[in-house]
Order: structure tokens, then sequence, then C-alpha cells
């Protein structure tokens, strides 16, 4: 990705470089779950991009984080979706 591509320097960046054990699993280093004030047991959806038929670029966001998001942005359109007629006059 090109600086032109990001939304600007200071969101990206590498924090860590993790390895894949032999199960698949990755462990997040200490100060970046402190950091990102994830706890025991929180949840994360595990996002891709492809490009090319191929994985390029996976991303990982609190599922509470996530839920907030979701509801912000299609709230109000299932609101109208649901909302009587009547009501929306």
């Amino acid at each position: 990705m090109t600086n032109k591509e990001c939304c600007n320097k200071e969101c990206c960046r590498i924090d860590a470089v993790v390895s894949v054990d032999a199960k698949g699993q990755i462990v997040l280093p200490k100060d970046l779950r402190e950091k990102a004030n994830i706890k025991p047991n929180d949840k994360l959806a595990i996002i891709n991009f492809e490009k090319n038929n191929q994985v390029c670029c996976i991303i990982m966001v609190k599922v509470d984080a996530l839920e907030d998001t979701v509801k912000n942005m299609l709230g109000p359109v299932f609101k109208n979706i649901f909302q009587p007629e009547v009501e929306k006059q």
C-alpha cells in the first residue's frame, strides 16, 4: 500500500511481528494488548481483504467496537425499512 492509499501516516504502522505456531495460533504482545485494552476472553473479529483472489491484508477488530459501528451504520437503515408507512410521513 502506498502512502497515498493510506488514510494518513499515523493510522497505519507495524506495532508487532508475530509468528504462527504449529496449531495456527498467534500471541499478541502484552504491550499491544494493553494499548488496545484487549482482555482475556475478549472477542476479535478477523477481517480480510483480497486482491487478485489472494488475501493481502488481515485486520482484527474488537467485536464490541464492531457491534457499535454496525449498529450506528445499519440501525437507521433498518429503522426506515421496518417503520410503518404512516410513521414515516
